[in-house]
């Protein structure tokens, strides 16, 4: 360890500004190093960490002695960093992040990668990720990188040779993994619900955690289903194997599921590994509009904390703290919106520790307008808000929200609507 941080050194400055991979891409063995020895490393400066959604505890508070953490999420545990109020959070699109980097907006000096060994051609791939590492690795001074045995060799986006990193080590530390839970009733609800709307060659964009692996589960008696996604888990490696996702209808990359990140197990992995009928591509791919647009049938299923009864969404306050989270919803809401046959659908539990997630007004900030809403989806059913008034809007989202809170809901949309000049129909 202390033959890589001399090494380290070499190519870190005071006030250079790092990234690295999210979630299961991230370098365990550089970024452990990094913090471990942040004080040798800064040399009586500081550094600037961009973080990401955390699938490790490598980021802790107490590390803001020397790190300055910014990033467009508190997602997993970096949800410490912003309770502690060390992290800065970008409240922007995820696919804006590309266009800030190569504009010099975000700054970005030294990236840590975490590769795959190279295939016959020499090619190191990112293995994991493409996301807006790409747009990183055009601006960096330094490229940084661990390879591992089990990192997969995946296809699309940025390739990298030898030649390209400053230094190259062997990773201490077996790539990271998100497994997944089984499924309780609730989301086993809201995923039938879901899987009801989907139609048979419906392209599929997914965002993370339970209950899009529990859609995921629900899908399986579908037929030629396909990919493009920011987020691919578990649950995609199980259709593709079931013979379900084919990828044979899409109107854009036939053939092909286009994904951003694994976020997943080993077995994610295996099914990756130099898989041609899978492509990693970089963020300005993955959430551009007019692919999106152009994308027939796009089902972008996607999470909330809280939908007020006119459909505006929270998804960037929970239990009183600024989370961040804007993320790539409204691109993929948007995307869907604008897809022939496409399903812009925010599903999520009605109710959280007893408390209704239907509420009259949001605990927090408007992430997505109320003109971006689509499909409202509650283990009570759904709730199509598109063309629909306020009054039929609120009608629609008491009838999904939790039976026990309907009748405050209720007394709560008629003062609503009394303020509004609006029918309760």
């Amino acid at each position: 360890m202390n033959h890589l941080i001399d090494q380290l050194q070499n190519w870190i400055r005071p006030g250079d500004t790092l990234w690295w991979g999210q979630a299961t891409a991230e370098p365990l063995t550089l970024t452990r190093a990094l913090v471990a020895h942040r004080h040798a490393l800064a040399r009586g400066g500081r550094l600037s960490v961009f973080v990401g959604i955390a699938a490790s505890d490598t980021l802790q508070p107490g590390q803001a002695d020397v790190l300055d953490f910014f990033g467009y999420a508190a997602g997993g545990a970096h949800r410490a960093l912003a309770q502690a109020g060390v992290l800065d959070i970008l409240p922007c699109h995820y696919s804006q992040l590309p266009g800030l980097i190569r504009a010099g907006v975000l700054p970005a000096d030294v990236v840590l990668l975490q590769v795959s060994p190279p295939d016959e051609a020499g090619r190191y791939s990112l293995g994991q990720v493409q996301e807006y590492l790409p747009a990183v690795l055009e601006r960096a001074r330094v490229v940084i990188a661990e390879v591992h045995p089990d990192v997969p060799w995946t296809h699309g986006g940025v390739h990298l040779k030898a030649s390209d990193f400053a230094l190259l080590v062997d990773a201490e530390h077996p790539p990271l993994a998100q497994s997944r839970s089984a499924p309780g009733p609730v989301e086993q609800a809201i995923a039938r619900h879901v899987a009801g709307l989907v139609e048979d060659g419906a392209t599929l964009q997914l965002g993370i955690g339970n209950l899009p692996e529990a859609v995921l589960a629900a899908l399986h008696g579908h037929r030629d289903l396909g990919l493009h996604s920011g987020a691919v888990g578990d649950g995609i490696a199980d259709l593709a194997e079931a013979g379900v996702l084919t990828n044979a209808k899409k109107s854009v990359d036939a053939g092909v599921g286009i994904g951003g990140i694994l976020m997943g197990s080993d077995r994610l992995r295996r099914w990756a590994h130099r898989n041609p009928a899978l492509q990693l591509r970089a963020t300005d791919y993955t959430h551009d509009p007019e692919v999106l647009a152009a994308s027939h049938k796009l089902a972008a299923i996607n999470a909330a904390i809280e939908v007020d009864l006119t459909g505006q969404i929270n998804a960037e306050v929970a239990a009183g703290c600024y989370v961040g989270a804007v993320g790539g919803a409204v691109d993929f809401l948007r995307g869907a919106a604008r897809s022939r046959g496409g399903l812009p659908i925010v599903a999520l539990p009605a109710t959280a520790k007893g408390a209704s997630r239907i509420v009259a007004r949001l605990s927090g900030p408007v992430s997505t307008p109320r003109s971006d809403a689509g499909l409202i989806v509650t283990e009570h059913g759904v709730a199509d808000l598109r063309g629909q008034t306020l009054g039929r809007r609120l009608r629609r989202l008491i009838a999904i929200a939790a039976p026990e809170h309907r009748e405050d809901l209720e007394r709560q949309a008629h003062e609503l609507l009394r303020r509004c000049g609006a029918v309760l129909k």
